[in-house]
C-alpha cells in the first residue's frame, strides 16, 4: 500500500486514475482546483476512507506525505487552456515546481503527465521520443505545448541536480467515459453533435490524422510507468492511425445519427499527422494498447447518452 497524491485527480485521466489505485489499495489524495476537473467525477470515491478530496491550485505550494506523485494537473483541450493563457503556463510551469519540490523533499517517485504537442506539427511521422519538435513558441497554443515542454526541461534538471525519481509520459490522444462534454476536443465534439443529429464540423479536409487511445489503455501504461525503473520520456497512446473523417463516420454509424459533416477552416497550429511510435512503450514497460476503436467509442458514446439525458 502507498499514499499516492494525483494532482488533476477530478479530471477525465486522473479520476480514472484514482479509481485504479484506489482500488489496488492505495491510499489516494485527490488535489484539484476544479477549473476543467469535476466532483462528478469522483463522487462514487467520496466516502471511501482511503480517498482524500482537496481543492487546490498547482501553482501554490501544498505539504503532504507521499509515496508518489502523478502530475495531471493542466487544462488539455484547445478551448479551456486558451481561455486563460497565462494561468495554463503557470499550471504547467509552476505547478511541476512546487511538486518536484514536493518529491524532492519526502522523497516521492513523480511522474509528469507529458503531452504529445511537445512536438508541435512534426516534421517527422510516427513522432519518436528522441525528435524535438516543431513548436511555435508565440502561437495561441503554445501556452500549452511550451508550458509542458518546459515542465519536461525542469523534471530533468531535478533529476539530474537533486536526484528526484522522476518518470516523464507524453499522452497522445485519449477518449473514454468522463470526458467533459464541452472540451472541445475532436471525440467529445463529433459525439455530441452526432447524439443530437446536429451537422459534424470537420476541420480542413479531414485528412489530417490523429491516434486515439482510449482510458483503461492510458491509465495502465501510466501505472506500468510509475513501477518501472524507465525515467522515460515515453510515448504513451495508441499507435493505430486514423483520420479525423474516418473517426467523424464512426461515430455516425455508431450512434445512429442522421448528422451530416461539414468543413470548416484548420485552425491555426492545428497538427496534420499525429501518430506515436511506441516501441520504447513496448519494450521497457511491456505495454501496449488493446481496446478496439469501436468497443471504445461505443463505450464513451453511451457514457454522454447518459450525461446528456439526466
Amino acid at each position: 500500500m502507498k499514499r499516492i497524491l494525483i494532482t488533476g485527480g477530478a479530471g477525465f485521466i486522473g479520476s480514472h486514475l484514482a479509481e485504479k489505485l484506489l482500488n489496488e489499495g492505495n491510499d489516494i489524495i485527490c488535489l484539484d482546483n476544479f477549473f476543467t476537473g469535476n466532483k462528478d467525477n469522483i463522487r462514487h470515491l467520496i466516502g471511501n476512507n482511503k480517498f482524500e478530496l482537496v481543492r487546490h491550485d498547482v501553482i501554490k505550494e501544498y505539504l503532504v506525505e507521499v509515496d508518489e506523485i502523478y502530475n495531471l494537473a493542466c487544462p488539455a483541450s484547445p478551448i479551456h487552456y486558451q481561455y486563460n493563457p497565462i494561468k495554463t503556463m503557470k499550471t504547467s510551469v509552476m505547478g511541476i515546481i512546487n511538486m518536484l519540490g514536493l518529491a524532492k523533499r519526502c522523497r516521492a517517485k513523480i511522474l509528469q503527465a507529458s503531452t504529445s504537442e511537445v512536438y508541435g506539427d512534426p516534421k517527422i511521422h510516427p513522432q519518436i521520443e528522441s525528435y524535438w519538435g516543431n513548436v511555435n513558441p508565440i502561437g495561441i497554443r503554445s501556452c500549452y505545448d511550451e508550458g509542458k515542454r518546459c515542465a519536461e526541461s525542469l523534471m530533468m534538471d531535478y533529476y539530474r541536480i537533486n536526484k528526484v525519481d522522476i518518470r516523464i509520459g507524453r499522452i497522445f490522444n485519449t477518449y473514454g467515459p468522463r470526458m467533459a462534454i464541452n472540451d472541445g476536443r475532436v471525440v467529445s465534439n463529433f459525439i455530441l453533435q452526432a447524439l443530437k443529429n446536429e451537422p459534424i464540423t470537420v476541420y480542413g479536409n479531414g485528412k489530417q490524422t490523429r491516434a486515439f487511445c482510449y482510458v483503461d489503455d492510458m491509465i495502465e501504461a501510466l501505472i506500468k510507468l510509475m513501477n518501472s525503473d524507465f525515467i522515460g520520456p515515453v510515448n504513451l497512446g495508441n499507435p493505430n492511425e486514423k483520420t479525423i473523417l474516418e473517426i467523424a463516420e464512426l461515430i455516425v454509424k455508431l450512434s445512429n445519427s442522421k448528422s451530416e459533416i461539414v468543413y470548416k477552416e484548420l485552425p491555426q497550429d492545428d497538427p496534420l499527422q499525429r501518430n506515436p511510435d511506441i516501441t520504447l512503450a513496448k519494450e521497457k514497460l511491456g505495454w501496449q494498447p488493446h481496446t478496439d476503436i469501436e468497443y471504445g467509442l461505443k463505450k464513451t458514446i453511451e457514457y454522454f447518452e447518459k450525461k446528456i439525458n439526466e
